[in-house]
């Protein structure tokens, strides 16, 4: 999490408000780069399939909660009957061991519930985040300094010990999806988010526009709104970019330790639980849903990189492969012609 804060405050370091053709170009930046594309249409491609998972599951005709006690094999202890865990027209994907609940229903539901608790904990943790962080920064020297000790106490929270003792302590009629997406939110990344915007506001508050504003007589809600925000654009999107395969993991974990989405309702962390013992006997119910996972989370990753860039053309993608010789050439074949080239130890002697 340091790591992507501290990208996103390099990408950030440009201050100055985005033109009119800021869209085009942003665009026009995301389309050079095939990696992000490509992510971009994997996580497309996984909330279409989030969102159809009722007409995905009616095409196959199964649901994702319904027992087919007939599909499994109860005296080699629930084993799954068939070939590739009863992979068959019925059952795309095959069958769970002991419960023969489809796979396919189950992931494709379970894809709601991940990526609806990593959006919804992304959206509050920004919403948070910036509102703190503007305080902070627009405040007095006493708002400031109370605001970022409480920041400070949230970042030092542990998340998974926390999200244990609240968990165990919230009514079981609470709707568990919702309450996990606002533990994550309001117990990790939204301190870290406040941080990088206070950060950003104490830069862009020193600015001629902005330091114009507030003396006009302008109210603190309106310099915020008309004249930060829109400075403050990029790195946020930046950062909720890289916020969102993080409260994806998160949601994982809680829900691998047993304390978070409970069954019958799937989520691919809660698959994963209950899959632990079944990695020899029924391979396909624990690769399929951290397959799904991995793809999601590095997806997302790349999207995130690729926003960044394309927001900062000036940064350089963390994910490029490229070695400092290979960059070197490259420089040296931009030397004009007719220029002595200098070799590496010229350079630094």
């Amino acid at each position: 999490m340091s790591e992507a804060l501290a990208a996103v405050e390099t990408a950030g370091t440009d201050l100055s408000v985005p033109a009119a053709s800021g869209a085009r170009q942003f665009w026009r930046r995301l389309r050079a780069q095939r990696a992000a594309l490509v992510a971009a249409a994997v996580v497309a491609l996984l909330v279409l399939v989030a969102l159809a998972a009722p007409l995905l599951t009616a095409l196959e005709g199964q649901d994702p909660t319904t027992y087919h006690p007939t599909l499994i094999d109860s005296a080699r202890g629930g084993v799954p009957i068939g070939s590739f865990g009863g992979v068959s027209a019925d059952h795309w994907l095959g069958v769970e061991p002991q419960t023969g609940r489809d796979m396919f229903a189950r992931l494709v539901y379970g894809a709601r519930v991940s990526l609806g608790v990593s959006l919804g904990a992304t959206l509050v943790q920004v919403v948070l985040g910036v509102a703190m962080g503007v305080a902070a920064g627009l405040g007095n020297r006493w708002v400031d300094l109370v605001l970022s000790r409480v920041t400070d106490i949230f970042i030092s929270m542990p998340l998974m010990i926390m999200a244990l003792a609240l968990l165990a302590i919230v009514p079981g009629s609470f709707p568990r999806p919702v309450l996990v997406a606002l533990i994550i939110a309001l117990v990790s990344g939204w301190a870290t988010t406040a941080k990088m915007v206070r950060a950003q506001t104490l830069a862009l508050k020193n600015l001629d526009y902005v330091a114009a504003s507030r003396l006009s007589g302008w109210s603190t809600w309106h310099t915020a709104v008309r004249e930060l925000l829109p400075g403050l654009a990029a790195p946020v999107i930046t950062y909720a970019a890289l916020l969102i395969p993080s409260n994806i993991s998160a949601e994982a974990a809680l829900s691998f330790l047993g304390v978070g989405v409970k069954p019958p309702t799937p989520s691919w962390g809660q698959m994963l639980t209950s899959a632990d013992v079944w990695y020899q006997a029924a391979p396909q119910y624990l690769l399929l849903p951290a397959l799904a996972l991995f793809v999601t989370v590095v997806a997302m990753t790349v999207l995130g990189d690729g926003v960044r860039v394309a927001l900062d053309p000036r940064a350089a993608s963390r994910l490029r492969i490229g070695t400092g010789r290979k960059r070197e050439a490259r420089a040296d074949t931009a030397v004009p012609t007719g220029e002595p080239r200098k070799s590496r130890k010229e350079d630094r002697s």
